[in-house]
């Protein structure tokens, strides 16, 4: 089945779906049906054909961004849902898109190799241009008894190619954590060329021989040598951090400073955090509020057409993929504008193409009204515990609000509304904990799931955008902050508006 095809059946099955099941898109392109489902693309099912089990469905894990030409390509760690024994893992699979709104998938790029070779299962990697030729560095992970009897479990692996579509494994390439390196640990390759230095440089997340994570470097002058000389890290955890892995290390400089970004996902505090420095080398400084979203963000690394940069990862599934499911790995590849404050501090705002794609203004319709609301038209004052409850959503919607929040209470949203108001999922501003938070209501009673600092926002007027496609949905918060989060169920279930003395304005909702 070529990919042309998947796409024309996704699309015809999507056409049909939204035909009998919402009147209100009856009339959309086969184009806007697409778009409608694909802002947060996931790889189709069956890429590669139906005789084959492993190929039936699919997530986006890592993802390693390039850009050239205007066009950016997404590789990205595919993640099959079905995994045959005696098969390998994470295959290095890519999209292309020119505007983060409309995305091409251009399936297999790197296979994974088999049992006995030191890419059975692949790891993040990231690529470089020299000359004709593109160099694409990636981690080998086998972790197979008779492997390992004479191997790393980990090494940095290597593929070229003259046209970002056929890629050569160069089998006698590797490099293995060197002396003083725990070989267990040795991943995620970053790879650019250092104008500043005038030397290629990789970064490798490692650890030292007693475990202490780091960020190593490895400099060459000519990636076609295939001789690439280890130096000092560039960072190492500090004792208040003392994370296990720095996991997919990118760095960049966009102005005066110099970001290191890297991902953990074993502290209370998990996701893709960020440090700055003047110099590629550090010392490194880091921000009070240094996340760039919440814990469901990871594994984000940025990729810049040379004016623009922006940072690109995947949120998270859940297993089983319902919403009070445990968060597991790999998901839906979603984008965020990077923007840089005076301070030199990231701060991260939707991309701007994503509001073209829901051109069309659905009604704001009350449902139901709990406790003490007013309503002045699309605008609600609510106090004493209050909940306006609206109509059915979509599959793919656009919320958007101003929102005047209690200084000392909770107010938001909540999305996945079943009619009862027993289950749900909650988006809570929380200013006196500097934070908002996420929450699974399950039966009447509220779980815990995800929160995100307040930090860099003062006062207590938030303008919120929400952009909700399938399960995924990620709320904007004044051009500062991002709060990405897996909601299942939200399709053709109620939503709500909740808070204590506070103040929702001009709310309004656009779909596809």
């Amino acid at each position: 089945m070529t990919i042309k095809t998947i796409y024309l059946t996704a699309i015809l099955g999507l056409a049909i779906f939204s035909c009998q099941s919402q009147d209100s898109i009856t009339e959309l392109s086969q184009d806007e049906i697409f778009r409608q489902t694909n802002i947060f693309p996931q790889p189709p099912n069956q890429w590669m054909g139906e005789s084959n089990p492993y190929y039936t469905a699919g997530y986006v894990g890592d993802v390693m961004p390039y850009y050239e030409n205007g066009k950016y390509h997404l590789f990205f760690l595919h993640d099959a849902k079905t995994k045959p024994a005696g098969e390998g893992f994470h295959d290095i699979h890519s999209f292309e898109t020119t505007d983060f709104k409309n995305f091409i998938y251009q399936g297999r790029q790197i296979p994974y190799g088999t049992a006995s070779e030191p890419d059975f299962g692949v790891g993040t990697g990231s690529l470089v241009k020299a000359g004709n030729i593109y160099y694409y560095y990636y981690t080998g992970h086998n972790a197979i008894a008779s492997f390992l009897s004479g191997n790393p479990r980990e090494s940095v692996l290597l593929a070229t190619s003259t046209d970002l579509k056929n890629w050569t494994k160069v089998k006698n390439f590797k490099i293995t954590a060197p002396a003083g390196y725990y070989d267990y640990e040795f991943r995620d390759p970053h790879v650019f060329f250092n104008a500043e230095d005038g030397k290629y440089w990789m970064l490798v997340s490692a650890q030292t021989s007693d475990k202490k994570a780091v960020v190593l470097k490895f400099t060459t002058t000519n990636p076609a040598s295939g001789n690439w000389a280890v130096e000092n890290p560039i960072y190492t955890t500090s004792s208040s951090e003392n994370y296990i892995m720095l996991e997919c290390p990118d760095l960049f400089k966009m102005g005066n400073y110099w970001y290191l970004i890297f991902s953990e996902n074993w502290s209370n505090n998990s996701g893709t955090h960020y440090r700055i420095a003047t110099s590629p080398n550090g010392p490194w400084t880091t921000p009070a509020n240094d996340r760039l979203d919440g814990s469901y963000l990871y594994a984000a690394k940025t990729v810049s057409d040379n004016s623009d940069r922006y940072l690109v990862g995947w949120t998270a599934r859940k297993v089983p993929e319902n919403n009070t499911g445990g968060k597991d790995w790999a998901g839906n590849l979603v984008t965020h504008k990077l923007v840089q404050n005076s301070d030199g501090t990231l701060a991260v705002k939707p991309i701007s193409t994503l509001q073209s794609v829901f051109g069309q203004n659905a009604p704001l319709s009350v449902d139901k009204i709990t406790g003490n609301a007013s309503q002045n038209g699309n605008s609600f004052s609510l106090s004493a515990n209050s909940q306006v409850t609206f109509d059915r959503l979509q599959k793919a919607n656009l919320i958007s609000f101003t929102l005047n929040a209690s200084a000392s209470g909770k107010s938001g949203f909540i999305l996945a509304q079943d009619d009862e108001g027993k289950n749900g999922y909650k988006i809570s501003f929380e200013p006196s904990a500097n934070r908002i938070a996420s929450y699974v209501v399950n039966g009447g009673s509220e779980e815990f799931s995800n929160s995100y600092p307040l930090s860099g926002i003062s006062g207590t007027n938030y303008n919120v955008t929400a952009f909700i496609s399938n399960d995924v949905c990620v709320v904007y918060v004044n051009d500062k902050i991002a709060f990405s989060n897996r909601v299942y169920d939200v399709v053709n279930k109620k939503w709500s508006i909740f808070g204590s003395d506070s103040s929702f304005s001009n709310i309004n909702i656009k779909n596809p």
